[in-house]
């Protein structure tokens, strides 16, 4: 897995805003095939933004690349419905179908198949990536296998620590740093304003730097 020592703004795998307004309008105007550009653009970032949350559990039941095809699918029959009422940005529109299919993805399986499933991995981590895999942090090629080791051992504990957090706290984080989301369209999701988001967040930030970070009274054990 590749990786790199510092976090990266990798907000280009999400399409620009006046990108996806053209093809929005060219949709609009009928051209049909503007509509498998717009999904396709979109595919990676919701695809990564669906292996983040699908459980562990459900890893050798459920691929994300399928769940993606579903989103995509169902984004494709409702998209007439969105034109004429976009009240999101299309990318958080196409998110908010692809929470629903893994909300409804891990009751279906876990219904289906509860008392094996129970006896696996805890629910929420995620089963294709953790934080900080693919494109969000690399590896420097300049470090030397020591440094490259610790690094990797301080990624391991982030993902562990991060899975100890409320759902909440988790989200937050996960939609800030992992999927790069901004304030603004953090606040769009959760419904909250502005202020309000930025607080969640920072709190957030706060309880997972108490548990990555050693308290005094435990570094002198």
């Amino acid at each position: 897995m590749d990786r790199r020592a510092t976090l990266c703004d990798h907000r280009g795998m999400i399409p620009e805003q006046r990108d996806v307004g053209e093809l929005l309008q060219r949709i609009r105007q009928g051209d049909s095939g503007a509509v498998d550009q717009l999904l396709a653009r979109h595919r990676e970032p919701i695809r990564r933004m669906i292996a983040l949350r699908l459980d562990a559990a459900l890893a050798p039941r459920i691929d994300a690349s399928d769940v993606v095809q579903e989103v995509l699918l169902e984004a494709n029959r409702r998209l007439r419905d969105y034109l004429r009422n976009p009240r999101l940005p299309f990318f958080l529109w196409l998110r908010q179908i692809a929470r629903d299919r893994i909300v409804d993805a891990h009751r279906r399986h876990r219904q289906a198949q509860r008392r094996s499933l129970d006896r696996e991995q805890p629910l929420d981590e995620p089963s294709q990536e953790e934080p900080g895999s693919g494109d969000a942090v690399f590896v420097d090629q300049e470090l030397t296998p020591a440094s490259a080791a610790m690094w990797h051992e301080l990624q391991r504990r982030f993902w562990a620590e991060l899975t100890y957090l409320d759902a909440e706290d988790r989200e937050v984080i996960l939609m800030r740093h992992f999927e790069h989301l901004t304030n603004q369209e953090v606040a769009l999701v959760l419904g909250l304003s502005e202020a309000a988001a930025s607080m969640r967040y920072l709190r957030a930030m706060r309880r997972l730097r108490g548990r990555l970070v050693p308290r005094e009274s435990d570094a002198v054990r």
